[in-house]
């Protein structure tokens, strides 16, 4: 028997159970992570860029449509990321805002909501528009209304105030209004509410029987035309007092983007 005959044999190693080297999967994921990331960012810079870009048109149009200064200040809102709507060729909203804009004799503080806007052109899917005035940009306002008291007028929720004097025995009683503002028929109509003489509230029975025909100076309606200063496509649709300023609600066509003829200028009755 030989030395070699005399070594003990080894067991073959069992590949079929030899547990395989462990990758480092961690790295991977990192790096994953990491275009992720920089996706994202990306996406979120060129959505800021895309954004930047369509409100900067949309001032430029929204001051060359309404003659307003190249300073006038214009906030443009576009809610969602903007590329896809891009790509779909609509904005889904788009809301713009601003103060102090000029509208005919008077001046208001501007909202305007618009659903569907198409960047191709075409009608929208429709619009609503808020006008905001405070007691001074609501005296701009009254004061194209002949024989109202427009530097006596002011806002005392729910009512817009004022007063006039009327002429007993030749001198001058002042007498207090509050107005109900309403919208009837795109106007804005202002209803007597209440009266006062010296203070006391009156009726408007006795105001007939102490002044006569006078009293109907300060008992009747009055009504404020607002379609002269607004496209044809715009609707006076409510009115309402809301702390110290009255609001105005205004429905816009769709066809307004697409039809000249919705964006002339409207006319009183």
């Amino acid at each position: 028997m030989s030395a070699d005959d005399t070594q003990p044999t080894l067991p073959l190693p069992d590949w079929e159970h030899a547990e395989a080297p462990r990758r480092r999967v961690w790295p991977w994921l990192v790096a994953f992570g990491i275009v992720i990331a920089l996706a994202i960012v990306a996406w979120f810079a060129a959505d800021a860029i895309a954004r930047q870009i369509v409100t900067g048109v949309v001032r430029d149009q929204v001051r060359s449509q309404l003659s307003l200064p190249a300073s006038q200040p214009i906030d443009v809102d576009i809610p969602g990321a903007i590329i896809p709507q891009l790509v779909g060729g609509t904005l889904d909203e788009l809301t713009v805002a601003s103060d102090d804009v000029e509208v005919g004799e008077f001046v208001g503080d501007v909202s305007v909501t618009v659903q569907d806007v198409p960047i191709r052109g075409g009608a929208m899917g429709g619009a609503t528009a808020t006008v905001t005035l405070d007691e001074e940009q609501l005296r701009g306002l009254v004061s194209t209304i002949e024989g109202f008291p427009a530097d006596t007028v002011g806002i005392d929720a729910p009512a817009v105030t004022m007063s006039m004097q009327l002429q007993l025995f030749g001198v001058g009683v002042p007498i207090g209004v509050a107005l109900t503002p309403t919208a009837v028929d795109g106007d804005i109509v202002l209803t007597p509410a209440s009266l006062q003489l010296a203070g006391a509230e009156v009726g408007a029975d006795a105001l007939r029987n102490q002044f006569g025909q006078v009293a109907d100076l300060v008992l009747r309606d009055w009504t404020v035309c607002v379609a002269q200063y607004l496209p044809a496509g715009v609707t006076l649709t409510d009115v309402t007092v809301a702390g110290e300023e009255l609001v105005a609600g205004f429905d816009v066509d769709g066809a307004i983007t697409s039809d000249p003829s919705l964006r002339e200028k409207g006319t009183c009755a």
